[in-house]
């Protein structure tokens, strides 16, 4: 079953905010959460596909869906991942505990949007190095 629409909640990585380097933000393949994206030839190094997507105010996005399967070619990785996000996440000031969501509107239209974990609900951050917690206050 093909989700419409999905969520990830950032983390610090994700954000850029630890100052570390990754390629993207990491898809899992469970979870049904994989079969959102377009399929991809797995036996080809590295396979891809563009994303084409649209924001609230219109504006076109577009992200790269990546099978970085090298592991299979004498590598080591075996993972999927959302690139290309980065002006994406800084355009928004997008921070770990923000949440990114697509919907699929069509077979062709993907919207994204975000919401901001202070949005989601009463929020306490202690540190940089806690995690955000959830509390009725």
């Amino acid at each position: 079953m093909t989700p419409h629409a999905i969520e990830k909640t950032l983390s610090a990585n994700d954000t850029g905010e630890t100052g570390g380097h990754q390629a993207g933000i990491l898809v899992p393949k469970g979870g049904g959460v994989l079969p959102f994206f377009p399929n991809l030839n797995e036996t080809l190094k590295n396979p891809r596909a563009l994303l084409d997507l649209i924001d609230d105010a219109g504006r076109e996005w577009t992200f790269a869906f990546i099978f970085y399967n090298n592991r299979f070619f004498g590598g080591t990785r075996n993972e999927y991942r959302l690139t290309g996000m980065t002006a994406f996440l800084r355009e928004f000031n997008l921070k770990a505990g923000d949440k990114v969501i697509l919907r699929r509107e069509s077979p062709s239209l993907v919207r994204i949007t975000f919401k901001r974990a202070r949005e989601a609900g009463k929020v306490l951050k202690l540190s940089a190095t806690w995690k955000i917690i959830e509390t009725d206050f």
